[in-house]
Parts: structure tokens; C-alpha cells; sequence
């Protein structure tokens, strides 16, 4: 059975963490109770981002938290993570599930686009992305996202929502209660200083 998409989903993105705070970053969103963990990297070497995506497996599988890997099918079947995310410019569903089979959490970047969200859905996606829904440094390009397209999409498609996008504690509340199932929060967490402590606020939003 495949893990429920809900909750706090969080990415360790390298982009805003240093290497030499990968390990404790990644350990900190895990014991303040993240629901799923995606792995991101878009400048580093093969060999690093190998040897961070399996430092994350280690650890994900202690806290029994799935992982997720960023655009890179083969690095997902190489840690064995239990999925991969796909954004547009990236492979298709169809290769990423026949590499890592039908186990694998598949989820898509649909952006702003209901017409993605139906192809991604009638494709075998396991959950669709959405975003961004707020000004974001990590997400920047200017494409948002609205409440009316939120509750659009929840009422024709039957997969689980992730929201991301500059979302924060102050902000989250609407989007949960528009229907997105999981926010995704990379800067809100990452960029605080006590990490772990910014997880559990974001986890108090879903026991509401």
C-alpha cells in the first residue's frame, strides 16, 4: 500500500542548504515530525548528490518517512527511494514507472495548469503539485495559483494536492482548507534557525 500524501512535506533543497548542513538539516525536519521528505538538487555532482540522497535514505527509513527524489529517476531507483517528482521538462510518468515500478509514489508538477493536473491523473500520477501560491525566493518564476483553482481542481480530480509556494504558518490555513492535502515548505523551514522547532509549527496546522 502507498504511503497517504497528507501533512508536511518537506524539501531539502540544496539550494538553500550548505553541505556541511545537510545531515543535521535533514535530521531536524525529520524529528519535527515531516510527513514526506523530497530531495533537491539542481548544481551539484553525480557523486554528491549520491552521497546526500543516500545519507536521506538512511535517514527516512529510521523515522519511516518516505523520500522522494527530485527530476532524477535513476538516482530514485539507485537509493531506493519510494518515488520520484516530475516536473515538465522532466521524463514521463510512464519511464519513471516502469524504472522503479508500481510501488513508486509518482508525483507531477502541474503549476497553474488544470489541463496537466487531468493529464497527469489519467497518466497514473500518485499525487499533483501545485504552485506557487505565494511570492517565493526558491520559486520566483510568476506563476500562481488561486483559491478558485484549488477547490477547482479538488473537485475533478481525486488525487492528493500538494501546495507549494511561499506558504507559511500564517498563510497555510486557506490553502488546507481549499483542499490541498500536503503543503510543501522548502525556505519556511530551511531558512529558520531552529529548524526542527518551525516543523512542529507547521504540523500543529493539520491537527486542527
Amino acid at each position: 500500500m502507498k504511503h497517504l500524501i497528507h501533512g508536511l512535506y518537506a524539501i531539502v533543497d540544496t539550494g538553500v542548504i550548505p553541505p556541511d548542513r545537510f545531515h543535521n538539516a535533514a535530521s531536524e525536519v525529520l524529528l519535527g515530525g515531516a510527513d514526506l521528505i523530497q530531495y533537491r538538487d539542481k548544481d551539484q555532482s553525480p557523486e554528491q548528490r549520491y552521497k546526500q540522497a543516500i545519507d536521506l535514505r538512511q535517514l527516512c527509513s529510521q523515522h519511516s518517512v518516505p523520500l522522494i527524489i527530485n527530476d532524477d529517476i535513476e538516482l530514485a531507483a539507485q537509493v531506493k527511494a519510494d518515488g520520484v517528482h516530475l516536473g515538465k521538462s522532466d521524463a514521463s510518468i510512464l519511464l519513471a514507472r516502469q524504472i522503479l515500478g508500481k510501488k513508486a509514489i509518482i508525483g507531477i508538477s502541474c503549476y497553474n495548469e488544470l489541463s496537466r493536473v487531468i493529464a497527469a491523473w489519467e497518466t497514473g500520477a500518485d499525487y499533483i503539485a501545485l504552485g506557487r501560491f505565494f511570492p517565493s525566493i526558491t520559486k520566483p518564476k510568476p506563476i500562481f495559483v488561486s483559491l478558485d483553482l484549488l477547490k477547482e481542481v479538488r473537485e475533478k480530480v481525486p488525487l492528493p494536492i500538494v501546495a507549494i509556494g511561499g506558504i507559511t504558518p500564517q498563510n497555510a490555513l486557506p490553502i488546507i482548507q481549499g483542499g490541498a492535502d500536503a503543503i510543501a515548505v522548502i525556505g519556511g523551514i530551511f531558512r529558520h534557525r531552529n529548524i526542527r522547532q518551525q516543523t512542529i509549527i507547521y504540523k500543529k496546522l493539520f491537527l486542527g
